[in-house]
């Protein structure tokens, strides 16, 4: 495994496993065991996500110890509040069945984000949380934050894949010592992603899948990467990334895919906000 430095001392696996989309409890606890047993330290889940619980018997049945684990999991915008960020936060630990959380996540740029950043700063400087930041934030809504607050975060989670690759987005993210860490690694396998040449064609230069060579372009990015998979092959193989470098050529080659294409929505787009807004039942 290879790790990044937050910008608070942390260090942070550069891979991880992430359990979106996977409520049915049985699979999910089944998958986060063969991952921890693959060799993944970094899982990460969320409030909304409904699979907390699911994940923390993993953790507990994995005979891995706790400080070799990185656990991640994130606050629903129905609880941004100091209160509700608080309140939350404890039931997220409760349901985990864990003392801390290596990181905790505002998980969209949408309500009282600030009131909720201050329960978040009160909770790492108690040591409940190991490191503090967020999720979806455009970097216009990561300065607005950091400037008027006393903690800057230490991780930016947005949606990054060989169509939508936001290298401007992650020159700023570094320049302010802000941790990129992509979900949505594989595009949700929209746009034949998995059979594209380019990508075929580099994956068959090393004998590999082209879901790994997603997985190992956004690592030597300096990106931290979430891949998620039911099947366990799969999570093995996704693991397997460590053994093959790209060349220069091949990371060029992946650039020109770049679209600037999202499998979700705009973060500035207000229909985006008030879509979000709605699931908490507020409306404009």
């Amino acid at each position: 495994m290879e790790y990044t430095t937050l910008n608070n001392g942390v260090q942070m696996p550069m891979v991880g496993f992430g359990v979106f989309q996977i409520r049915d409890a049985k699979t999910t606890q089944t998958v986060v065991e063969e991952a921890i047993k693959t060799g993944y330290r970094l899982i990460d889940t969320a409030q909304s996500y409904g699979n907390e619980e699911a994940v923390g018997k993993a953790i507990k049945t994995s005979g891995v110890p706790r400080k070799e684990l990185f656990i991640t999991t994130k606050l629903w915008i129905s609880d941004f509040s100091y209160e509700g960020a608080k309140k939350a936060f404890q039931e997220s630990l409760d349901k985990l069945g864990l003392d801390y959380v290596d990181l905790y996540l505002l998980h969209q740029p949408v309500g009282d984000i600030f009131g909720a950043w201050r329960a978040l700063e009160e909770l790492y400087k108690e040591g409940k949380i190991r490191a503090i930041g967020v999720s979806n934030f455009k970097p216009d809504q990561l300065a607005n934050l950091a400037a008027f607050n006393e903690v800057t975060p230490a991780v930016n989670q947005v949606e990054v894949h060989v169509f939508n690759q936001k290298e401007d987005e992650e020159e700023y993210m570094n320049s302010k010592g802000v941790q990129m860490e992509s979900w949505g690694a594989f595009a949700e396998g929209q746009f034949d992603v998995f059979t594209n040449p380019i990508l075929v064609k580099i994956a068959e230069k090393y004998g590999k899948s082209t879901a790994q060579v997603m997985l190992r372009w956004q690592l030597q990015r300096g990106i931290v990467s979430l891949s998620k998979s039911a099947n366990p092959e799969r999570v093995r193989q996704n693991f397997d990334i460590f053994d093959f470098v790209l060349s220069e050529e091949d990371m060029q080659e992946i650039a020109t895919l770049d679209s600037n294409t999202t499998v979700f929505a705009d973060h500035h787009d207000p229909k985006t906000f008030e879509l979000l807004a709605s699931f908490v039942g507020k409306s404009f």
